[in-house]
């Protein structure tokens, strides 16, 4: 929403500024505060320049607006936490605001969080009050040293490491898959250089169906990576794979191959359900995750102004053929450098993981059983080197059936366990042996003779207790009877006395 811009006034001006005219609704006065100046506890409602704002997802999966505002003092982070969807279209970077919130302290550094925000119309404002400040200029005899690529980056990571801590928490699984998702992101911010490549790949992670399935969908029914989360993590795999052999072969696009290898299986989150049995939908049974990627690939760049139709065909490309042949459902063969790299690498990341969770399951200690899929065993034992180490540890079942208490053989009468046996023995022996006589005790002195006692004078005989000689009683097989004895005296009680 667009509104007038409301008159400021500075520190300098509030003493002469008049008052606005009751007539002129449209003019609200408010007191710049400048970004310097905040602290921890203050509250925030005056104007600022935003200068970036980004669609974040924390590790917890809670979606968050980072913004940074800025005015002649200087720059301050910013978050919205509430209202995201109505307030993230509301503004853009480059827009005057009028912001309205608290200020806090994050990691040390003081950070607003908005409540509220308006768009202003920039006219009536001096842009002069919304220009940072100037860097100071290296000193004439030394040199600037050269930018340091890595610290951004380092700061970058520092802080969405942290953005689940200020961000209010929500109740959910919070497992690896939204961790994964949290460094997809990350990777793609940092590592994607191509502006058209980046906005796709983010428009697909700020896509609500993607959004909301991504951290819990299974990357397939029971092959790898079947349990929930474990797609984030397989895309995350390749994603990783491919910066690795980007370096290695030079030839190849790295842009390319970064959004392959994310792209190609994203849309298994429409087509397998995360629910109990990680059934097939309708959808991916009739369409399928290849299709239904380049479907969403031609949806989202025709909303991405002057995205280019090659690049589009390209990335369509990988995702269509990453399978590799065309009986195991590639509808093409790969053609391009980018896409046999994204096959190779999708189909050894997902045996690798096949192969090691066939080992955890299985109970052996060499050698799997045969594997109907692989149609063979797995060496699953130490490898022959100084290394010697087994590519699982503690031997997949056999590892969980030792920790269950063995049953303990029951004992008959008389009857004492191993363990006991030659203690007991032991101990018999040592009582069997004649134990030597005792040596007499010494006579101990006759003690002296006390005095004898004063003889006490005899109490006094206590008062007789008027407690009847005899007691009578009926029993209660009597009391219960339903009729009464024949030979009750006529006019006498049930007892006497």
């Amino acid at each position: 929403m667009l509104v007038s811009a409301p008159e400021m006034t500075t520190d300098n001006q509030a003493e002469n500024t008049p008052t606005s005219s009751p007539t002129d609704a449209s003019v609200e006065t408010v007191r710049k505060v400048y970004a310097k100046d905040l602290r921890e506890k203050d509250s925030v409602n005056t104007v600022f320049r935003v200068t970036k704002k980004d669609r974040v997802t924390a590790r917890s999966g809670k979606v968050f607006l980072s913004v940074v505002l800025v005015d002649k003092s200087g720059e301050i982070d910013a978050r919205v936490f509430d209202k995201v969807e109505t307030l993230e279209p509301a503004f853009a970077p480059g827009d005057y605001v009028l912001v309205r919130g608290n200020v806090i302290a994050f990691h040390g550094k003081v950070q607003v969080v908005i409540e509220a925000l308006e768009r202003l119309d920039p006219e009536p404002l001096d842009p002069k009050e919304f220009e940072p400040p100037a860097a100071p200029a290296p000193a004439p005899a030394e040199q600037a040293p050269a930018p340091k690529a890595a610290a951004p980056a380092r700061e970058a990571r520092e802080e969405r490491r942290n953005e689940e801590q200020a961000a209010p928490k929500t109740g959910g699984e919070g497992h690896g898959g939204a961790r994964a998702v949290g460094q997809i992101r990350e990777i793609i911010t940092e590592r994607v250089n191509d502006p058209h490549v980046k906005a796709l790949l983010l428009a697909f992670l700020d896509d609500p169906q993607i959004a909301a399935g991504l951290p819990h969908a299974p990357a397939a029914k029971g092959v790898h990576h079947a349990y929930r989360g474990g797609l984030a993590d397989h895309l995350l795999s390749v994603m990783r794979l491919t910066l690795r052999v980007a370096d290695h072969y030079p030839m190849a696009d790295r842009d390319l191959l970064l959004a392959g290898a994310f792209l190609h299986d994203v849309m298994k989150v429409a087509e397998i359900s995360p629910e109990k049995g990680f059934e097939y939908t309708d959808e991916g049974k009739l369409v399928g995750h290849l299709v239904m990627t380049a479907q969403k690939i031609r949806e989202k760049t025709l909303s991405l102004p002057n995205f280019p139709p090659l690049l589009e065909q390209h990335l369509t490309h990988i995702v269509l053929s990453h399978h590799g042949r065309l009986e195991y459902g590639s509808p093409k063969l790969p053609v391009t450098l980018e896409a046999q790299i994204v096959h190779a690498l999708d189909s050894l990341d997902s045996r690798i993981a096949s192969w090691v969770e066939a080992m955890q399951r299985d109970p052996n200690d060499k050698w799997t059983e045969n594997l109907r899929l692989y149609e063979r065993s797995l060496w699953k034992g130490p490898v022959p080197t100084v290394r010697g180490r087994a590519p699982v540890e503690g031997g997949g079942r056999k590892k969980f059936k030792e920790k269950k208490p063995k049953e303990r053989p029951e004992k008959t009468a008389g009857e004492a366990s191993p363990s006991q046996r030659p203690e007991k023995a032991e101990r018999q022996e040592k009582q069997r042996e004649p134990r030597p006589p005792r040596e007499p005790r010494e006579q101990r002195e006759p003690r002296e003779q006390r005095e004898p006692r004063e003889a006490r004078e005899p109490k006094p005989p206590r008062e007789p207790v008027n407690v009847p000689k005899e007691l009578t009683f009926k029993p209660f097989s009597v009391l219960t009877a339903k009729t009464e004895p024949a030979n009750k005296p006529e006019g006498g009680s049930d007892s006497e006395g």
